[in-house]
């Protein structure tokens, strides 16, 4: 007879055990016991609770832990361990055949009408998406369903071990692809934006999200739908637990979002793992819950304790990255800022420089009606009237050349707007003459319209995010060698839906990255 302990559970491998064990001083002391993680990160042995304290570990010695655990590595094996799996898969059989033939059964009826070459697995190395690529191979009896494994340039080390050894296992049935955003630093945006908080999260766009649309927009770019399967599950997170089974992507145009495991609780994952012994990142067994970005300031204490423990001078480098940015923005004790987490919660761009970019300032014309004057932050280039592509026609004929006139037409070759600025200079002169651009019905919603592109033109610095959200593949962005951004609409794309100017807050993701309180 069995007791309940938690709503969920995981496997606590030897390893974690050890750590677990050294972290409480007694060191082996549970290495014949059957050992689990409960939802709370509450451990139990043989049903009983472990007395831990993950509050401890902010006085630990992170070098001195590590030592400790070198000096059992020997005698910690795997011995006992597997045999309380082999009861483990045995006791549950029943549970993982009922789980499996429902998951199978719905990616089946799900990728009715599509073929293998429309459909891919987001690949990221965790056990979810491991679980997932499984299932989608032997629910379609095919290897070959494209991976794409989204290379963030900030996984565990123990990921990328782990995708070079599914590639290695897989290289002649299941093509494995990389997307990665080669054109941005993670550390020098960070001295740029800000670190990412859990609040704003802009590495997700910039190095997840944007480097994904990419690929798909190279692999699939002609597709009218695709298929792409994720290992979502909704008992991860209180905001995962409103996701759809299936859906249409908000972040990425054109794709069906398709969750098979969406309702699997981790005790399921792993015992989908541990009865098909398939392989998966060796970073679980170290006590990692969860695998993304090493660094993201979502993860854990115990997470962030691990990672002292496992990737020493990653984490040195990290922390002595963070008391650097609070030091620059003026906060007064930097490292009991970075120390107790304060930094997870930061929001806005207070005390950037970039964050002056934000603030798009004008005044009215007085001598012209539905004119305004614009003081920009960085001089006219040819690439700021690639921005106003998505209110119409670009006409470089009909103005005065020598005044720096380019003309806004729309479909029917109606003048829309009046530009006026010289290259080089920093005024912008804009007349509204027809207010419906972009969706807008009164001629301060069009203002605003113009107002969010020239946000963009301010503040672009290549997030991808506007690739993202255009579902014609009329945008591409790109980095010059001199360090400029190259950004450009094409006329033959664009319907001039206007989704790229109003989907974000004033026009672009980074001006909601960097959204300032004033006066503070």
């Amino acid at each position: 007879m069995g007791r309940r302990i938690g709503s969920d559970i995981r496997p606590v491998f030897p390893e974690e055990r050890l750590l677990m064990e050294t972290v409480s001083g007694q060191p082996m002391k549970y290495q014949k016991d059957s050992v689990w993680n409960a939802a709370g990160n509450r451990y139990y042995a043989n049903g009983k609770n472990v007395p831990f304290s993950i509050k401890q570990l902010a006085s630990l010695d992170a070098d001195v832990i590590r030592q400790r655990i070198k000096e059992h590595e020997e005698e910690n094996t795997y011995e006992y361990f597997d045999r309380m799996i082999e009861r483990f898969v045995s006791a549950n059989r029943n549970r993982y055949e009922e789980i499996v033939s429902e998951a199978t059964t719905y990616i089946r009826d799900m990728t009715q009408g599509y073929d293998a070459r429309d459909m891919f697995v987001s690949f990221s190395g965790g056990k979810d998406s491991t679980v997932t690529g499984d299932l989608v191979t032997r629910a379609l009896a095919n290897p070959r369903i494209l991976h794409i494994f989204g290379d963030t340039t900030l996984e565990f080390p123990e990921t990328y071990a782990y995708v070079e050894r599914f590639k290695k296992a897989h290289s002649k049935t299941t093509p494995v692809l990389s997307s990665r955003n080669k054109d941005k630093d993670f550390e020098q945006l960070c001295q740029l934006l800000g670190p990412p908080s859990r609040v704003m999260r802009w590495c997700c766009t910039i190095f997840k999200t944007g480097a994904i649309t990419r690929k798909i927009q190279t692999l699939f770019g002609k597709k009218e739908r695709i298929v792409a399967f994720y290992g979502i599950r909704r008992s991860e997170s209180a905001s995962r637990s409103k996701y759809d089974r299936e859906s249409n992507s908000p972040k990425i145009a054109k794709q069906i979002t398709v969750s098979p495991i969406i309702d699997w609780l981790d005790f399921d994952v792993w015992l989908y793992l541990l009865t098909t012994g398939i392989d998966f990142n060796r970073a679980y067994r170290l006590g990692y819950s969860r695998v993304g970005c090493w660094c993201c300031p979502n993860n854990s204490g115990w997470s962030e304790f691990l990672s002292k423990v496992y990737m020493p001078e990653q984490s040195k480098h990290f922390r002595q990255m963070l008391v650097d940015f609070a030091v620059s923005v003026g906060k007064p004790d930097a490292e009991v800022y970075v120390d107790t987490g304060k930094w997870k919660a930061r929001q806005g761009g207070n005390g950037l420089e970039y964050a002056k970019n934000a603030v798009v300032e004008f005044t009215p014309c007085a001598t012209e009606e539905n004119a305004f004057n614009y003081d920009l932050s960085k001089p006219i280039t040819r690439e700021l009237y690639e921005l106003f592509k998505p209110f119409g026609f670009l006409n470089y004929e009909m103005g005065n050349a020598r005044l720096g006139e380019v003309y806004v037409l729309n479909r029917r070759g109606e003048v829309a707007l009046k530009l006026q600025g010289r290259i080089g200079t920093n005024r912008l002169k804009v007349t509204i003459l027809n207010v419906h651009i972009a969706g807008a019905r009164s001629l301060k919603t069009a203002e605003e319209r113009v107002k969010c592109q020239l946000t963009k033109y301010q503040m672009c610095m290549g997030c991808l995010a506007c690739e993202g959200v255009c579902k014609h593949d009329a945008i591409s962005i790109r980095e010059e060698d001199n360090g400029s951004i190259a950004y450009q609409i094409s006329d033959e794309r664009c319907v001039r839906c206007g989704e790229c100017v109003g989907h974000f807050n004033s026009g672009c993701y980074m001006r909601k990255v960097l959204a300032t309180k004033r006066g503070v």
